[in-house]
């Protein structure tokens, strides 16, 4: 990784990052690994059997590298949808670590299939099973948090962060995406009431246009490169290493913090030296509407193979 960036000494912390065998959650494994830490990869794309949209990376591929930048990478394949993987993965966490440093809900089954319907398309030419995709979701988030919160309650400490995004009162462009993506922020704000007391903090963290696999491939069949404001999924990944390095994180449990402005308050860029500011939608293109753009272009791309 380049850019500029001091990796907090996260040695002997412990974290789970979900769905991070690509996108977000693959760039916040690594920048935890850079930092030292031991991370569980968790995903349902393997090595022996790749389930997402035959988009590159698997757990073992992240686990790997996050063991080669200097942590300890651990892949446990987890369908998240699952309560019984869910239980699995807790108590191999608790019989290998004993406890339990950082929780990133990252896993979002939401964009799968998105080429089948547009994904801005009003609610009542929705199909359910994209609304049944987004309750999913959130659904398997509640459940790997009450699972895996009671393996930080001993310590009276630890950090669960929720990855979302929305704007404030601006509309994303689709009901139930906008529904359930500020319903990210509201769990992270009862996980947080909740835990208080147990000196747990809860935050929710928005990343911007992230350059994920999913839009590396639209970008590389529009002949085209990246926006200004995009940025890596590692630059998701240092804001999470900052957050979990910093003492006064009890300070900041309930909120919702947006990855520019911890560029910002903790001095690091993004791995390309930049150092993108904080993504809003005023002014731009709904978040749904640009999802079905970038879903019509891997489509495209994809029959072209």
């Amino acid at each position: 990784m380049n850019g500029v960036w001091k990796p907090p000494e996260l040695g002997g912390k412990v974290a789970v990052v979900t769905g991070a065998s690509r996108g977000v959650g693959r760039g916040i494994a690594l920048a935890l690994g850079e930092a030292g830490a031991t991370v569980y990869v968790t995903g349902r794309s393997t090595r022996d059997g790749r389930r997402t949209e035959d988009l590159p990376g698997t757990v073992e591929d992240t686990a790997e590298e996050v063991t080669r930048l200097g942590g300890k990478g651990v892949a446990l394949p987890c369908d998240h949808g699952d309560p019984e993987q869910n239980e699995g993965l807790a108590r191999q966490i608790e019989a290998a670590e004993g406890h339990l440093d950082l929780l990133v809900n990252n896993a979002w089954g939401g964009y799968e299939r998105s080429h089948e319907v547009p994904f801005d398309a009003p609610f009542w030419k929705q199909p359910m099973w994209r609304y049944d995709l987004f309750e999913t979701s959130l659904r398997a988030q509640y459940d790997v948090t009450r699972r895996l919160v009671p393996l930080m309650l001993p310590q009276r400490s630890g950090l669960i962060v929720g990855i979302s995004f929305s704007d404030g009162d601006i509309y994303l462009g689709q009901v139930a995406y906008d529904v359930f993506k500020t319903a990210v922020d509201r769990m992270c704000r009862g996980f947080a009431a909740d835990l208080r007391k147990r000196d747990i903090a809860a935050v929710s963290l928005h990343p911007g246009f992230v350059r994920t696999e999913r839009v590396d491939a639209a970008w590389e069949a529009l002949g085209s490169g990246p926006a200004a404001v995009a940025h890596s999924p590692e630059y998701v990944g240092r804001a999470v290493a900052a957050l979990l390095a910093t003492p006064d994180i009890m300070e900041r449990s309930g909120q919702v913090l947006a990855t520019g402005d911890l560029a910002a308050e903790f001095d690091f860029d993004d791995v390309d030296g930049r150092r993108p500011p904080v993504f809003r939608l005023e002014g731009r293109m709904s978040l749904a509407t640009r999802m079905d753009r970038l879903n019509r272009v891997v489509k495209g791309a994809h029959q072209q193979r």
